[in-house]
């Protein structure tokens, strides 16, 4: 029964509730850590990344010692971004005895004895594996194929008792944003229904968008189509190090990371502390950051050589990063996120109000640049309280009550494996015995907005006379005026058969064809129109 149920969203945080009391709670009980609402998606391993040590905030890598010859510390980190469809030159890096996939599975596994051990404590008895949903939110641009391996990554942490549980669900990053922030619309601005708003969900790894419309106090609806690209927090980081390959050689960085990437993780977090995180993008605020590689990263002058080293060696390998060298670090990501923001603005340019949420929107000068950009077209802009925590609040209160979320923009064209009459402009090769060319049936269009149940049907005969069964084949891309089922980025989301045994009846024989666009899923279904017999399948939803 529902009223059993637990609801709850885990990834660098997670927060709880029950549905008969729906406080939502927001854990900030970490290891060695008290009063952050999420830790470091940070593993460290054992020599060979068998066995995790610890993980968190006590796997970051910590000063190293100034004699230390072979750096013991293995963190790994960023791995979640393996997911995301980028370049592989581009991905972050692993060591080459790690698969993102165990990676992401130790830290779920460590994450899940946290939720465990939290959830039982404040109810015991609970049964984790049969009364606890949880919902777990992906960023905008994941895939399906993405979603999968979650899902086989959740399983395999034990999490779940089987990989296709209906205890796990999905939702968007963007989608759990603004289920957060249609509270903050209502508290905070009177006669908001009908007026739409934008979140921007600025993480570490992904930027998300979504425009939503406020229909009513608790309702929720979608204008645009979903957006999002890597450009979070991390690739400021990123810039970082572009940077030190200018002033110690991209050789010496390279070596570091293969080598000693403690002391290459290491150097990152110390510019983080000291110039990122303070920058506020006003030259008059900003102290001048000294990084001294004696002391901050010593083994890496075994790596220096040529004329970068003269030139070290003369400033006694200290590195001065000045306020234009930060401001260009952190441009480059700010203006993917501006360009972001806005193809949305450009479709909905009747957005009222702006919400900045997730770790990246605590930047004052990635805010600075945002609302001098902005503030002409949108009239409020702000980071909302607990930015930080708007995921996995939002995340909780979607799996408590659904009905949040009105309708959606379809992010893909939907179609199936159809037929239809050979034409000339048609491959002869294409052209199948019965005189049908197979191609993309389009079912519902990208861009079209859809309320939550809503369904497209139609009605199919049989190619053949005698054929005793039909396949149904459900497909997706993004791409328009797709012809055919083999197009480049046409991908097959899943398929079903119906037998047709009454083969005395030629093509005589109807079957009716459904495709609905649940809460969280699609659901397929066909009904043999002469003798009854139905079928069905459900996809998770690509939204």
């Amino acid at each position: 029964m529902i009223s059993n149920y637990f609801f709850l969203y885990s990834s660098q945080g997670f927060a709880y509730a029950h549905v008969t009391n729906p406080e939502i709670i927001t854990n900030d009980v970490w290891p060695k850590q008290i009063g952050h609402m999420k830790t470091n998606t940070v593993l460290h391993y054992d020599s060979n990344f068998n066995e995790v040590e610890c993980w968190g905030y006590p796997a970051l890598a910590k000063k190293p010692k100034r004699k230390e010859k072979n750096s013991s510390t293995k963190p790994v980190e960023l791995f979640k971004l393996h997911l995301g469809d980028l370049p592989e030159a581009e991905k972050p890096y692993l060591p080459p005895n790690l698969s993102y996939k165990k990676a992401i599975t130790d830290y779920l596994r460590e994450m899940g004895e946290l939720i465990k051990e939290t959830v039982t404590t404040r109810w015991p008895g609970i049964d984790f594996m049969t009364q606890v949903l949880l919902i777990i939110s992906v960023p905008a641009e994941f895939s399906e194929k993405s979603k999968g391996i979650m899902r086989e990554c959740v399983y395999k942490a034990n999490l779940t008792n089987s990989i296709g549980s209906s205890k796990l669900q999905f939702t968007t990053e963007p989608e759990a944003a603004a289920i957060y922030c249609m509270n903050v619309v209502s508290e905070n601005f009177d006669d908001f229904i009908g007026k739409s708003f934008l979140i921007v969900d600025c993480g570490g790894g992904t930027v998300d968008l979504t425009t939503r419309r406020l229909l009513s106090k608790d309702e929720l609806g979608e204008i645009t189509i979903r957006t999002g690209d890597f450009c979070g927090g991390a690739y400021v980081d990123q810039e970082f190090i572009n940077f030190l390959k200018t002033k110690v050689g991209e050789s010496a960085i390279n070596r570091l990371k293969s080598n000693h990437y403690g002391q290459y993780q290491f150097l990152i977090h110390e510019f983080g502390r000291n110039a990122k995180l303070p920058f506020t993008g006003v030259e008059e605020e900003y102290e001048n950051y000294e990084l001294d590689l004696e002391q901050i990263c010593p083994v890496l002058k075994n790596f220096v050589a040529g004329q970068e080293r003269e030139d070290l060696e003369d400033g006694e390998w200290i590195i001065e990063v000045k306020f234009e060298d930060v401001k260009k670090m952190f441009d480059p990501v700010i203006d993917k996120i501006i360009r972001l923001i806005n193809g949305q603005l450009e479709v909905d340019n009747t957005c009222s109000a702006m919400f900045l949420v997730g770790g990246f929107s605590e930047s004052k000068y990635l805010q600075r640049r945002i609302k001098k950009e902005f503030a002409h077209q949108v009239r409020h802009i702000s980071v909302p309280r607990q930015p930080i925590a708007a995921i996995v609040r939002g995340a909780v209160k979607y799996g408590i009550n659904k009905k949040y979320i009105k309708n959606r923009v379809l992010k893909y064209n939907y179609g199936k494996f159809g037929l239809r009459k050979y034409e000339s402009s048609d491959s002869i090769h294409r052209k199948r015995p019965s005189g049908y060319v197979q191609y993309f049936e389009l079912l519902a269009k990208k861009g079209t907005i859809v309320e939550v149940n809503e369904r497209f049907s139609e009605t199919y005969c049989p190619e053949y006379s005698e054929q005793n069964s039909m396949l149904f084949q459900l497909l997706i891309t993004q791409k328009d005026n797709v012809k055919y089922c083999d197009d480049e980025d046409v991908t097959k989301l899943g398929e079903f058969v119906t037998e047709l045994p009454d083969t005395h009846l030629g093509k005589n024989r109807l079957v009716y064809f459904e495709l609905c666009f649940g809460e969280m899923e699609i659901m397929a279904y066909a009904k043999n129109k002469y003798n009854n017999q139905e079928y069905n399948t459900t996809f998770e939803l690509e939204f």
